[in-house]
C-alpha cells in the first residue's frame, strides 16, 4: 500500500472516531432536582462540544428551573472540571476521562478509528454534566447563541496553524468566501466531503514550502516544573515550540526528537518513553512517528496536532 493510501486511510479513520456521551442536567438547574433523563449521543472526536448547546437546551428546556435561560448559558463539566468549548472533544477526553490510551500493535497510529472504539469500559459512555447557571467565566469563554464566538476561535486557530506552516498565513487569508464558509459548514456538519478539499488547499499551498509544524502539547499540572500547587480544577500547561519538518541532519523530525527538544525533562530519550507518553486521538504515539506525516494524516480540524502528555505509572 502506498504512502498516500496509508495517509488517506488514516485520515478517514481519525475522521470516523467518536465517543458516546451521557450528559445529565445538574441538579441545581433541574426543577425536578435530579430526575431528568440523560442526553445520549455518539459525538465525533474531532468536533466541538460548543456545537451541542442548542440541542442540549432544547432537550432540557422543560426541565429547567429558570425557563428564560438561553443556549449560551450552557456549560459542561466532568467531575468538577469545566470543559473548554474550543478544545476538540477527543482532546478533552484524552486529558480528563482517565481512559487507558490505545497501544497500536504495529507501531503506527490506529488506522480504524484512532482508538475510539477501544476506550476503557469504565469511561464509556463519558458521563458529563450540563449547567445553565453559575457560568465559570474565569475558566471558560462564554459562547453566543449564534455560534459566532466558536467560529471565531476556530478560524483563529486555523490561521495560527497556517502561519506556522508557511510563515505568512496567506493561504487562509486568500481562501475565497465560499471556501471559508464551506470549511466552517464542514465542521458543523462533520462532513468529510466538504472538509477535505479545503483542508488539502491549506496543507498544500502553491509556491510555499512547509516551514514549521503546528503542534501543541498539553501537560498535566503535576508534570509541569515549578507548579507544585494546583490552583484550578483540571488545570494544564499548554506548550508549543517551533518544530521544523526535518532536523539539521535532514532526517525527518519525529515525535521523539520533537519531545526531547521541547520537554527533555519528561522525554530524556528520543526513542523510548521512560517517564511519559504522547497521546493523540486516544492512541499512544510511537516516538519514531514522523511529525509531518502525522500533521498531514491525523491533525485536528484546525490543522493542529493537539497532543496530550500522560505520565507513566
Amino acid at each position: 500500500m502506498g504512502s498516500r493510501d496509508v495517509t488517506g486511510r488514516l485520515r478517514q479513520g481519525v475522521w470516523n472516531g467518536s465517543i458516546p456521551l451521557e450528559i445529565r442536567l445538574h441538579k441545581d438547574d433541574c426543577r425536578t432536582y435530579d430526575e431528568s433523563d440523560p442526553y445520549l449521543i455518539q459525538f465525533p472526536r474531532l468536533s466541538y462540544l460548543g456545537l451541542l448547546i442548542h440541542k442540549l437546551h432544547r432537550f432540557y428546556e422543560n426541565n429547567l428551573i429558570y425557563p428564560d435561560v438561553s443556549p449560551a448559558d450552557a456549560w459542561l463539566e466532568y467531575e468538577g472540571v469545566p470543559l473548554k468549548w474550543h478544545y476538540p472533544l477527543g482532546l478533552l477526553y484524552d486529558l480528563y476521562s482517565g481512559a487507558e490510551p490505545y497501544y497500536p500493535s504495529n507501531g503506527t497510529a490506529n488506522q480504524e478509528g484512532s482508538g475510539a472504539d477501544d476506550e476503557g469500559q469504565n469511561s464509556i459512555p463519558w458521563k458529563l454534566t450540563v449547567h445553565f447557571s453559575d457560568y465559570p467565566v474565569e475558566h471558560l469563554v462564554k459562547l453566543d447563541s449564534e455560534g459566532r464566538h466558536l467560529h471565531d476561535l476556530f478560524i483563529h486557530s486555523v490561521k495560527e496553524a497556517d502561519y506556522l506552516r508557511t510563515g505568512t498565513g496567506k493561504t487562509v487569508m486568500f481562501l475565497s468566501q465560499a471556501d471559508s464558509t464551506q470549511l466552517w459548514e464542514s465542521v458543523k456538519s462533520h462532513d468529510f466531503t466538504l472538509f477535505n478539499p479545503i483542508n488539502q488547499k491549506l496543507l498544500n499551498p502553491q509556491g510555499a514550502n512547509l516551514r514549521h509544524l503546528p503542534v501543541k502539547l498539553y501537560l498535566p499540572h503535576a508534570a509541569s516544573p515549578g507548579m507544585e500547587k494546583e490552583t484550578t480544577p483540571g488545570s494544564l500547561r499548554v506548550v508549543q515550540s517551533l518544530i521544523t519538518p526535518a532536523l539539521s541532519s535532514r532526517h525527518p523530525q519525529t515525535i521523539g526528537t520533537a519531545l526531547n527538544h521541547i520537554i527533555p525533562s519528561l522525554f530524556p530519550s528520543r526513542r523510548s518513553p521512560l517517564l511519559a507518553q504522547a497521546v493523540l486521538h486516544g492512541a499512544v504515539l510511537p516516538l519514531s512517528a514522523s511529525v509531518e506525516d502525522l500533521v498531514r494524516a491525523t491533525a485536528y480540524l484546525d490543522g493542529w496536532l493537539h497532543i496530550g502528555i500522560v505520565m507513566m505509572a
